[in-house]
């Protein structure tokens, strides 16, 4: 039987280095579209431009540099220095504004100049991050878990990217508020930089089987068919992946913007505090419930319990219902993301770790942010729905991306169904840090 117990240096290094890399994540995927609302344009399709090039340049970087790490064997390295530049690239977001683009470039369009220099940045800090987190960081926990602790370390970094939303609500929102994006982006980049230097010195990793051939070979051999027949399972949670990803990219990058604009709730710090610590309790117990009946028989009903909270958040409105209904949605998000991941994980050969990571980001971050944010973008702009800042009128996110979102996530019942099915999994050498 194996153990199912994690060793407290690895549960260390999960959290630290899981918990900074989505403080991260969250300033790119929910404030760089709150920055570029406020202070350079309110145009919806621009923010599903940045987060469909982000995703392009994402998973790009880890496709590469998950096989690299592969056949390397030194994750430490691509951890290490990669979550230092990802700190720096992070700090620069600050330095993008209209008002420099016009000094820089008088003869052109400022804020053209402006979205185009954000873009530019963001692809670059994506490329920095999913090197180090999504094909790095992501590898060294498959190599350091097994199938008997994966639903209860994948629970755990279920919570992280609400769990660092509730951070940087609670500890750095006030500087948004007040249109300091400079302190604001500064202070989550240092802290990436300084784990990184400390993961340089700190961090071990288990020894692991390198993938034979060629670095092109190792590339590529996900993406061939050949490959796609011998492992159905495993493309199969894929799939499955692709759909919660875009269902929750047809809302996520609107969300705060929402909460703010639409609802126009003064406490929106108080409801999505409340809803994250709901949320990550509720994924925390899961994750134990998932280790015992299997992740992939956990996918359906977690899945079910999302929509209904979808559902639920077109009607609430005021503090109460918006926090209630969300927490039921966030949970079942999150319940998901933790149920499916682990089911990636039992699936994935110990000598190709990274290179399903790559994987990963094609099916759970490049599909769904190139076509999620798209159709959030497309019913917000049918819903047409406005209001007047400052005099001047501006576009606002609308409750019917939440039902869209439910249409979307409803295609996941045909690969939860095949992933029900028994089948036996490939058997996977047990690895302790």
């Amino acid at each position: 039987m194996r153990d199912s117990a994690v060793q407290r240096p690895a549960w260390w290094w999960v959290v630290v280095l899981g918990l900074t890399g989505q403080l991260a994540w969250t300033i790119e995927n929910m404030y760089l579209n709150v920055f570029v609302y406020d202070t350079i344009t309110d145009n919806p399709t621009v923010l599903a431009v940045l987060v469909a090039a982000s995703a392009v340049a994402a998973t790009l970087a880890t496709l590469l540099a998950g096989a690299w790490s592969d056949r390397t064997g030194r994750r430490r390295e691509f951890i290490a220095i990669g979550y230092v530049l990802w700190g720096l690239t992070t700090a620069a977001f600050g330095w993008v504004d209209v008002e420099t683009a016009a000094a820089l470039l008088p003869t052109f369009d400022a804020v053209a100049v402006a979205v185009a220099g954000i873009i530019a940045l963001d692809c670059l800090m994506s490329i920095l991050g999913s090197t180090a987190n999504d094909a790095a960081f992501n590898a060294w926990v498959t190599d350091t878990t097994n199938t008997a602790n994966r639903g209860r370390v994948d629970g755990v970094l279920a919570t992280f990217p609400l769990l660092a939303m509730l951070l940087v609500f609670g500890a750095l929102d006030p500087l948004t508020q007040a249109g300091n994006w400079q302190a604001f982006f500064g202070i989550v980049g240092g802290v990436t930089t300084v784990v990184g230097i400390v993961a340089w010195f700190g961090l071990r990793e288990p020894r692991q089987p390198r993938p034979s051939g060629s670095y092109l070979d190792a590339v590529v051999h996900g993406l061939r068919p050949s490959t796609i027949r011998s492992q159905p399972r495993l493309y199969t949670a894929l799939v499955a992946w692709a759909v919660l990803g875009t269902s929750t990219q047809v809302f996520l990058p609107f969300l705060i913007i929402y909460v703010q604009r639409y609802l126009r709730i003064d406490g929106y710090a108080i409801v999505l505090a409340s809803v994250l610590i709901g949320a990550s309790v509720v994924s925390v117990v899961g994750g134990r419930v998932l280790d015992r009946v299997g992740p992939s028989l956990g996918i359906l009903p977690v899945a079910a319990l999302y929509v209904v909270g979808l559902l639920a958040m077109f009607p609430a409105r005021g503090m109460l219902p918006v926090i209630v209904a969300g927490t039921v949605m966030m949970s079942g998000f999150m319940l998901g993301v933790a149920a499916i991941s682990a089911t990636v994980r039992n699936l994935t050969p110990p000598d190709r770790a990274g290179q399903v990571q790559g994987l990963r980001m094609v099916f759970a971050i490049l599909v769904p942010m190139v076509v999620g944010p798209f159709v959030g973008a497309a019913v917000i702009t049918g819903a047409d729905e406005t209001y007047v800042d400052l005099g001047v009128t501006r576009q606002v996110p609308t409750p019917w991306i939440f039902p869209a979102a439910a249409l979307v996530v409803a295609l996941i019942v045909l690969p939860a169904l095949r992933l029900r099915r028994p089948q036996p999994e490939p058997a996977l050498q047990e690895v302790q840090p």
